[in-house]
């Protein structure tokens, strides 16, 4: 991947995704890169074929923490979560926000009626419904992104149920449930919840694998990462981390997951073969999310104090740097359409 110049441009309002470049650096997908910049109360819009942010949309909220891409690329869904972190005092958000990429503006809203802590909106792979966890009711709400009409919920059975996953076949949820420091286990068909699993007294953060076989979070009492058998629903193994762990994502193959590891600023590689970390890479100070490119060639990790996004090779382990918004924390991919 070669190191690219970094630059900070003025909202560009004639941007469309279909004029993106064909290639990128790397030889990535053409698409775009988003982000939930806290800080900004805006959605950032990133070309990382050149490794610009084109455009900060605000979200019109305080404040969006995370989002999603609908799987057309057209639009991004950002739920206004509020003006705190998760367990702690303040606002409560109770709505979510529909932008369109290409003209960035605001053109959806999702009321929930009443504050819920909307945060982590995940598309169930099989339904097209778009799944959101709401804190403050316990629950993952179910959403047609059609009508924008909230169709159903699922009980979470725990407080601060902060980020979810969702198994390919659209069959089973898990919920890393925060101050609790346990994950649930969510059948996802009959909207119920079939198993709490204990993790430690904090966890953080929640991903699976391609196959669906193991689910990944962040213990945030020691450096180490629980590995939990999806079939027997328990924790199955332990990996040593040189730090708390935050974010993770997997690569498409299985083979690597990707982890960032904010309390000493580096991220991780740990190869799923042998549950050992292989690579560990400096980053900007305090990494969150991971978003690993379809291609496998590139994990993104978002870099909240040092507002920039850290683009890292996964074939030579090289980063490359791009600005982004204050405080970014969620990513997400818009495909090229």
């Amino acid at each position: 991947m070669r190191k690219i110049q970094l630059f900070c441009v003025p909202l560009l309002l004639a941007m469309s995704p279909s004029n993106s470049s064909s290639s990128s650096a790397g030889g990535s997908p053409t698409g775009y890169l988003l982000t939930a910049n806290k800080g900004d109360q805006s959605l950032g819009i990133i070309d990382p074929t050149v490794g610009k942010q084109l455009a900060e949309v605000p979200e019109g909220g305080t404040t969006g923490h995370e989002v999603v891409a609908s799987p057309d690329g057209r639009l991004a869904y950002v739920p206004i979560y509020g003006n705190s972190g998760v367990g702690k005092p303040g606002t409560n958000g109770q709505n979510m926000v529909v932008i369109d990429i290409a003209s960035q503006k605001v053109v959806g809203n999702v009321d929930f009626g009443h504050g819920v802590r909307p945060h982590c909106p995940v598309f169930n792979p099989k339904t097209g419904m778009l799944y959101v966890t709401t804190e403050i009711d316990q629950t993952i709400s179910v959403i047609d992104p059609k009508t924008l009409k909230i169709i159903d919920t699922v009980p979470t059975g725990s407080e601060e149920s902060h980020m979810l996953a969702i198994s390919k076949d659209g069959r089973w949820g898990y919920t890393a449930n925060v101050g609790p420091g346990t994950v649930s286990v969510l059948d996802l068909h009959a909207k119920k919840v079939v198993k709490i699993i204990p993790i430690s007294k904090t966890t953080q953060r929640i991903s699976i694998s391609p196959d669906d076989k193991w689910v990944f979070t962040s213990d945030q009492t020691k450096p180490q990462l629980a590995v939990i058998d999806a079939h027997l629903q328990e924790v199955k193994n332990w990996v040593e981390l040189p730090g708390l762990g935050y974010g993770t994502a997997p690569t498409s193959d299985g083979r690597w997951l990707v982890v960032a590891v904010p309390t000493v600023n580096k991220v991780s590689i740990i190869d799923l073969k042998t549950l050992k970390v292989v690579h560990s890479i400096d980053v900007p100070k305090a990494p969150q999310e991971v978003l690993v490119r379809r291609d496998n060639k590139v994990a993104y990790v978002s870099c909240d104090s040092s507002h920039q996004v850290a683009a890292i090779n996964l074939e030579d382990y090289s980063v490359t740097l791009i600005d982004a918004g204050k405080g970014t924390d969620g990513l997400a991919w818009a495909a090229a359409h």
